[in-house]
């Protein structure tokens, strides 16, 4: 009898003990916003690889050994292949002095996607610059730098028509167009508006679409 009792008590105790941990499951501790904003993937984007360059013998170039892929926030993979030839051209030459050159320091690796993206022609030239912001922001480049570099490749750099058929021209703003045909550039780069558009995005936090507006408007 008094071993049943026992059976009886210990049955009652896991009993218990099974009910409480199943309770406890229910409902599972709430992320806070940091964690819950970690648990969507990285801001910024990520990148697959290292470039691994060597400098051609026109002291001008750099071809890349091996390849460097970066996909940003929208998982959108943006490659730049081994046997690819860089020179920073995408990014205007009088930018250097203002912005730094463009395979020094946090803004190589984005560079390096820019160039190959820009020779392509394979997507408009707006995504193209947004891909290097982002691309900027993940390798470490400051929301005020990235911005402001942003703004005068918007302003100031060699853009091209990108009409959606690709196998022949097509009609596009009234032009016959071929794809990716380059849209001729007369804007020299106005360091004066560099610099104030700089100063606004210190002071104003302003959203790339933002961005994007001024340049428009200043453009004409």
């Amino acid at each position: 009898m008094g071993d049943w009792k026992g059976i009886q008590s210990l049955a009652l105790v896991s009993i218990v003990a099974v009910l409480s941990a199943c309770a406890s499951g229910k409902k599972p501790a709430r992320l806070s916003g940091a964690e819950q904003s970690a648990s969507d993937g990285p801001k910024w984007g990520y990148y697959t690889g290292h470039p691994v360059t060597r400098w051609n013998s026109d002291g001008l170039t750099m071809t890349l050994l091996s390849e460097l892929r970066y996909t940003d926030p929208h998982g959108i993979a943006w490659v730049a292949p081994a046997g690819s030839t860089v020179n920073g051209a995408s990014i205007p030459r009088s930018l250097w002095s203002l912005m730094g050159g463009p395979f020094e320091g946090k803004y190589r690796d984005a560079s390096v996607l820019h160039d190959v993206s820009y020779e392509q022609h394979k997507r408009p030239w707006q995504d193209c610059d947004r891909m290097f912001y982002n691309a900027m922001r993940c390798s470490g480049v400051s929301a005020v730098e990235a911005k402001t570099m942003f703004y005068a490749l918007y302003r100031f750099g060699h853009h091209w028509k990108f009409p959606i058929k690709r196998a022949k021209p097509v009609k596009f703003e009234g032009a016959m167009v071929a794809r990716g045909e380059e849209i001729p550039r007369a804007i020299p780069v106005n360091e004066n508006d560099v610099n104030e558009a700089r100063d606004w995005i210190r002071r104003a936090q302003p959203s790339l679409q933002e961005i994007e507006q001024r340049a428009e408007t200043e453009a004409w």
